[in-house]
C-alpha cells in the first residue's frame, strides 16, 4: 500500500487566492494602496518620516509661524549642565535634550531647523528634477527621429557639466537666498540619469500592443503617453526619483560640510556638522544628532521608493514561503498534481522548493531500507510469473521482461544448465 493510501489529508487546506482573484473588482487606486499597506518596511518607514517632518515643521515653525519649541536656533541661553544633554530616558527630556554649543545655543532648536532646510532643498530638487527628466525621456523615446536626436544631444550637454563645482558657486553667489537657488539649481542639472531610464522604457512600452489598440481607437499622441505609457513606467520613476533625492540630500549635505552650500545665519544638517567639527573629541553628541537625521531621512526615502515599486509594477507577486510548504504538505498527501494550485505558487519561488525537496530527501533516506526489500521482492515477484520455459536449441530458456520505459515485453535469452 502506498504512503498516499495510508495517510489523509489534513482537516484544514488553503486554496491559495490568485493576485488577480484578491484585487478583482478593486480600483487601481486601492490595489495600489493595498499593495504598499503590504509592504512592512515602506509603512514604517513613511511613519518615520512624517514624523521627522511633522517635527521639523512644528518645532520651529515656518516664516512668521512660530513653532512650540522654546528655543530659536537664534537663541543663546546659560549653559545646561556644561552643554551636554538633559534627555534621560524614557521620557525626562529637560531643558535641552540634544545638547547645546559652546555658546549655548540649543542643539535641537538647530537640528529641527536644518532638517528644514535639507528637507526644502530634497524636495525641490525631486520635483525639479522629476519633471524635467520624465518629459525629455518620454518626449524623447515616444517620438523618436529629430526629438530623440535633439533631447538626446541635451543630456549629453548636461551630463558633462560638474554638479559640484557649479552647484558650489551659485550656492555663494546666491547670497541670502542661497538655499532656494541651491535646490533650483540642483534640480536643474541632476534630471539626466531619470530621462534616460524613462527614455529606454518607452521605446520598450511603444511598441505593445495595447499602444496599437490605443492608436487604432483614435487617440491622440498625449493621451496615449500620458494615460496609457507613462503609468506603467511609474514603476522605474519612483525607485530612481526616490534614489535622486536621497543623493541630492547627500550632495547638499556634503556641500554644506564645505562651506560651499547653505550659509550662515541660515544652518542645515551639513552645517551643523561642519561647524562643530572640531569638538568631535569633547562633545560628541553635536555630532550624533545631525548624521543621525541625515541617515534616517535617506532610508525611509529609500524604503518608501521600494515600497511603491512594487505597488504600482503589476509583475510584482509576493509568495509566503509558509503557506507554500503547507500548501505543498497538503497537495503530496492528497495525491494533487504538482501542476495544479500549488505549482502555481511554488513557481519562482526556489527556496520553498528546496525546502520541499529536503523534506522528501530525508523521508527516502529514513525509508531507504524498507523500500530497496519491497522493490527487491516485486521485481522477484514479476520475474516469477513472466517467466516462460520455451527449451531452445542448446537447452537455452527464453525469458519475458517487462521493461520500464514501455508496456512492450522483450525478450532475453537466458543460458540455463542444459546449455552448459
Amino acid at each position: 500500500m502506498s504512503r498516499t493510501e495510508t495517510q489523509t489529508p489534513p482537516d484544514r487546506t488553503e486554496n491559495p487566492v490568485p493576485a488577480e482573484e484578491a484585487t478583482k473588482g478593486l480600483s487601481q487606486g486601492r490595489i495600489v494602496a493595498k499593495k504598499f499597506l503590504a509592504h512592512t518596511a515602506a509603512v514604517a518607514s513613511i511613519v518615520v518620516f512624517l514624523i521627522i517632518v511633522v517635527l521639523a515643521v512644528t518645532s520651529q515653525g515656518i516664516g512668521p509661524i512660530p513653532g512650540w519649541w522654546r528655543y530659536s536656533y537664534t537663541d543663546t541661553p546659560e549653559l545646561v549642565n556644561g552643554g551636554a544633554p538633559t534627555w534621560q530616558l524614557p521620557f525626562a527630556f529637560g531643558e535641552h535634550p540634544f545638547g547645546q554649543d559652546r555658546v549655548g545655543r540649543d542643539l535641537f532648536a538647530m537640528t529641527m531647523r536644518g532638517t528644514q532646510i535639507s528637507l526644502f532643498i530634497m524636495f525641490t530638487i525631486g520635483i525639479l528634477a522629476g519633471l524635467i527628466g520624465i518629459m525629455v525621456g518620454s518626449l524623447a523615446g515616444f517620438f523618436r527621429g529629430w526629438v530623440e536626436a535633439v533631447l538626446m544631444r541635451l543630456t549629453d550637454v548636461f551630463i558633462v557639466i560638474p554638479t559640484l563645482i557649479a552647484a558650489a558657486i551659485v550656492g555663494r553667489a546666491g547670497g541670502q537666498n542661497g538655499v532656494l537657488v541651491l535646490g533650483v539649481f540642483l534640480g536643474l542639472v541632476t534630471w539626466m540619469l531619470l530621462g534616460r531610464l524613462v527614455r529606454a522604457e518607452f521605446l520598450s512600452l511603444r511598441e505593445r500592443e495595447f499602444v496599437d489598440a490605443a492608436r487604432i481607437a483614435g487617440a491622440s499622441n498625449a493621451r496615449i503617453i500620458f494615460k496609457h505609457i507613462l503609468p506603467n513606467t511609474v514603476g522605474v520613476i519612483t525607485v530612481n526619483l526616490t534614489l535622486l533625492m536621497s543623493a541630492a540630500i547627500l550632495t547638499e549635505t556634503a556641500l554644506s560640510y564645505l562651506g560651499l552650500g547653505v550659509r550662515a545665519p541660515d544652518i542645515s544638517l551639513g552645517s551643523l556638522i561642519s561647524q562643530n567639527q572640531a569638538a568631535f573629541a569633547t562633545r560628541p553628541w553635536l555630532f550624533w544628532w545631525p548624521g543621525l537625521f541625515i541617515v534616517v531621512i535617506c532610508l525611509c526615502i529609500n524604503f518608501i521608493g521600494d515600497g511603491l515599486r512594487d505597488a504600482f509594477d503589476p509583475r510584482q507577486k509576493k509568495f509566503s514561503l509558509r503557506t507554500i510548504k503547507r500548501l505543498g504538505a497538503a497537495a503530496m498527501l492528497s495525491g494533487q498534481s504538482s501542476t495544479g494550485a500549488f505549482g502555481q505558487y511554488a513557481i519562482g519561488t526556489r527556496t520553498a522548493v528546496e525546502e520541499l525537496q529536503r523534506e522528501a530527501i530525508d523521508d527516502n533516506r529514513s525509508l531507504s531500507s524498507t523500500s530497496r526489500s519491497e522493490r527487491d521482492a516485486a521485481e522477484d515477484e514479476r520475474s516469477s510469473i513472466l517467466y516462460q520455459s520455451n527449451p531452445g536449441e542448446g537447452g537455452q530458456n527464453t525469458r519475458l521482461e517487462l521493461d520500464d520505459d514501455g508496456p512492450a515485453p522483450r525478450r532475453r535469452r537466458d543460458r540455463g544448465d542444459g546449455g552448459q
